[in-house]
């Protein structure tokens, strides 16, 4: 084929590096923003910490980024003399405007109480440790002692000892060098069964169960039944046939209860509990507070999103000092033109926090509208409707742009702290044609299993039937999703005594 050329049009929708950098910035989490910003920091000397108490210079937030820069400042420079006679820095050394690039994103009249505290962290020994203390108030020979280190290694943080004791043996030999038989093996592990938390070192949660009953046991308490229908009748218990187990036990309706009672009591993780150790991941910073005043709501912004940022005054001066300049060589040049890269980053940066700031709170502002009675009660009834299209109309900004907010961000108020995900629902029609919300009909759906009589639990038939006698147009599975979706099991599994 002959090549030819060709001229076309064609209509692109690209994004800019600050819409880009906006889009990262939303996404990160309070908790770690200000190691975002640190690394901003140490990436452009240019933007710095307003350490000094500057008066607020007025700069509303804006919707859009509406500056832009010349290109040469995006570009690199290839040493034409022409490239450096035609700098223009005239926009960073204005006169009388010494405070340009500087924002303030806070008030500083009410300072933070709580700024820079750090939240006091509980440390424990760890569960692994607290195994190997244990272990060494053994009396064990070397070579069992090696045996029993690496069962305690073997055990996982819920407690349970999960491999064959045949892969134990295997591990034993072809890592440590020590041939061990099973019986030697499963010696060190009855020992180990007998640590605290009671239940450690079981194979299977019937296991776990036996080894903390025979514990109570040697201790005088009365568990003999217990024990035998554990040991003959776990599968019924599992699945809660209680008739079946007091009909093999031949016991009474109260001493099903106290035996059931007993073996409820057990902890099913005896490692779960044990060497917890806090750690700041594990906290949740909220995002936004709001507060009940005299019954108005108040929504303020946490004030770890929003830093206050600058550009250098050094580089700016530096700016200043090459424009009083007579003299311009290419060395000089250059090094205006990297200033000049780096101022435009940095206000680029401070832009996008503040556009961060101003989408985190509109956001959250027409969310708090949207379920101001919720904000006021605490109640999930209040709850409307409300999808991620109400909330993009009411503040002007995309879909994808209030989903990544509302997966992401979280909201303390006097109720609680809630991920703003949670207040996003679908509708659902009444007898009167009226839409609720659909975690209203959840909370009532919860509200009815709560209060049904444990010896005869509601169905999903009988619980859809109730529903619909309040009102709702519901159907079974329906019923059946919501409770799934609220971690209830079936009827069946929630049978007590």
């Amino acid at each position: 084929m002959a090549l030819s050329q060709s001229l076309q049009q064609k209509l692109l929708q690209k994004l800019s590096p600050q819409q880009i950098q906006l889009m990262k910035l939303l996404q990160v989490p309070t908790a770690n923003l200000e190691t975002r910003i640190k690394e901003e920091l140490e990436e452009n000397p240019a933007l710095e910490l307003d350490d000094e108490k500057h008066e607020d210079d007025g700069t509303e937030l804006k919707d859009e980024f509406n500056e832009t820069t010349d290109d040469n400042n995006n570009e690199e420079a290839d040493g034409s003399e022409d490239e450096y006679d035609n700098i223009d820095i005239s926009e960073y050394v204005q006169e009388g405007d010494d405070e340009v690039a500087d924002y303030k994103l806070r008030d500083d009249n009410y300072p933070e109480e709580d700024e820079g505290r750090q939240l006091p962290f509980k440390t424990e020994t760890s569960f692994y440790e607290s195994l190997l203390h244990q272990l060494g108030l053994l009396r064990l020979e070397e070579k069992e002692q090696t045996i029993a280190e690496q069962i305690v290694g073997s055990i996982d943080e819920d407690g349970y000892l999960r491999r064959e004791t045949s892969a134990i043996v295997d591990d034993l030999a072809f890592r440590q060098n020590i041939i061990a038989t099973e019986d030697e093996v499963e010696d060190i592990i009855k020992q180990i069964q007998q640590f605290e938390p009671a239940g450690v070192g079981a194979r299977d949660l019937q296991e776990c169960l036996l080894i903390q009953l025979n514990k109570q046991k040697a201790e005088g308490k009365k568990v003999d039944i217990a024990i035998k229908a554990i040991t003959k009748y776990f599968e019924e218990f599992t699945k809660k046939h209680y008739e079946k187990i007091q009909r093999g036990l031949n016991i009474t309706d109260d001493q099903l209860k106290d035996v059931m009672q007993q073996i409820i009591r057990l902890n099913p993780k005896p490692g779960g509990n044990v060497g917890e150790v806090n750690k700041a991941e594990n906290y949740v910073v909220p995002d936004f507070f709001i507060a009940n005043n005299a019954g108005k709501l108040e929504l303020t912004l946490n004030s770890r999103n929003a830093p206050e940022l600058r550009v250098s005054e050094g580089y700016r001066d530096m700016l200043k000092e090459y424009d009083r300049g007579s003299k311009k060589d290419k060395r000089q040049k250059e090094a205006v033109l990297f200033i000049k890269q780096k101022i435009d980053a940095a206000k680029w940066f401070i832009d996008a926090i503040k556009q961060r700031q101003h989408t985190l709170l509109s956001t959250m502002d027409a969310i708090m509208h949207h379920q101001y009675n919720f904000f006021l009660t605490g109640d999930e009834t209040e709850m409307k409707p409300m999808i991620l299209k109400d909330i993009a109309e009411k503040t002007g900004l995309d879909i994808s742009t209030v989903s990544r907010v509302a997966n992401s961000k979280f909201v303390q108020t006097e109720y609680g702290t809630y991920r703003l995900k949670f207040f996003f629902s679908e509708s659902l029609s009444t007898d009167s044609g009226e839409e609720v919300s659909t975690r209203e009909v959840k909370k009532i759906l919860s509200d009815l299993i709560a209060d049904e009589e444990k010896k005869q639990p509601l169905s999903d038939e009988r619980l859809t039937e109730l529903l619909q006698e309040k009102g709702y147009n519901i159907a079974r599975r329906t019923v059946a999703k919501y409770r799934e979706m609220l971690n209830i099991p079936v009827a069946r599994l929630r049978k007590g005594l």
